[in-house]
């Protein structure tokens, strides 16, 4: 690899050729490839990390191209799976990126099982479920990871370092309340810029071996209001992620059937003797209309879009009740 193509970043007296060194032998984790994902994941591959594995449970639509930056409207129109039009624009990019891909959702036992060999976690996704597994797993496994958030103008950005900082939990109740969602109240491109460029910012400092301030930075930009505060002494020794006993509960929990999508007006289902091939000779049997691509399946049933993915996971768009749900699924596959 030349160092030619980071000649600018090394001339930064706070990189240098150590530090991008370091940065070229790193492996980050993004959990979430929309908006803040993908500015991440583009961040980082110009950078010049050596390995990126990104996950994201969904699909590219309409409404994702005004803030995702990876994508195009040909993904949108074959609702390519995020993280698979993420890896082909980022090796664009650079061909020498090592990137692994998922079309998952993130539980205990997929963080198990492809989370182990990397330097640093970054959050982009959108609820608060997700960050608290992640923060368990970070933790028990002495991983630093960095929160984010986006919704409307406003921004929240926070890095946890394990056996050094207090954790998420003990964050929360400090937290700006964001319960709303983009897809309930919309968000602007630039508080999406600002919330990853403070996460790109304690990415390289926490890559190239340097302190990060325990500090959790919010604002509105549209309002131009910008905070900082600490949270160091916020620790607290019940606490059952970064206290004197740790128990991780959040890597206990078992994994539910259906789950509602938060603001997506969708309850995702999950079952794994659901094959494509299984429900594409239903919906042929049945004389259904469907669409397809090599990793999903998309039809209309009695008003509602549902999604199948080949991992045996559904989303039923249309509904945020797990009950109506499981109805239809029985509706349909007895």
């Amino acid at each position: 690899m030349t160092q030619e193509r980071y000649s600018r970043q090394i001339l930064f007296k706070e990189i240098g050729s150590d530090g991008q060194d370091k940065i070229n032998d790193s492996h980050v984790c993004i959990i979430g490839m929309g908006a803040l994902g993908t500015h991440l994941a583009e961040g980082l591959t110009r950078a010049g990390v050596s390995a990126l594995t990104i996950v994201d449970r969904d699909y590219i639509e309409y409404s994702n191209l005004q803030r995702q930056t990876l994508f195009t409207e040909q993904d949108a129109e074959t609702a390519t799976p995020k993280v698979i039009a993420a890896k082909r624009a980022l090796t664009e990019i650079r061909q020498d990126l090592t990137v692994h891909a998922h079309i998952a959702h993130v539980d205990a036992y997929f963080l198990e099982q492809h989370i182990q060999d990397v330097d640093l976690i970054l959050d982009a996704t959108d609820n608060f479920e997700t960050r608290q597994l992640v923060n368990d797993f970070a933790y028990q496994r002495r991983i630093p990871w960095i929160y984010g958030a986006v919704v409307e103008s406003t921004y929240v950005e926070a890095a946890f370092l394990p056996g050094q900082t207090p954790c998420f939990n003990c964050l929360m109740p400090q937290l700006p309340v964001i319960n709303r969602t983009c897809d309930t109240v919309g968000v602007i491109q630039p508080a999406v810029t600002m919330t990853t460029s403070l996460q790109l910012r304690d990415a390289l400092k926490i890559l190239t071996g340097q302190s990060v301030q325990t500090k959790m930075t919010y604002g509105n930009l549209w309002e131009g209001s910008h905070h900082t505060i600490g949270f160091t002494k916020l620790q607290r020794e019940t606490c059952q992620t970064c206290g004197t006993h740790p128990t991780f509960p959040h890597l206990d929990e078992t994994q539910r059937q259906f789950a509602s999508l938060c603001g997506r007006d969708t309850v995702q289902y999950q079952n794994d003797h659901i094959s494509q091939e299984m429900l594409k000779e239903f919906l042929d049997s049945h004389h259904m209309n469907y669409q397809s691509n090599p990793y999903m399946i998309r039809f209309q049933y009695k008003g509602y879009r549902i999604v199948s993915f080949s991992s045996g996971r559904l989303l039923i768009h249309g509904t945020t009740r797990p009950a109506e749900a499981v109805t239809l699924i029985n509706q349909l596959f007895g």
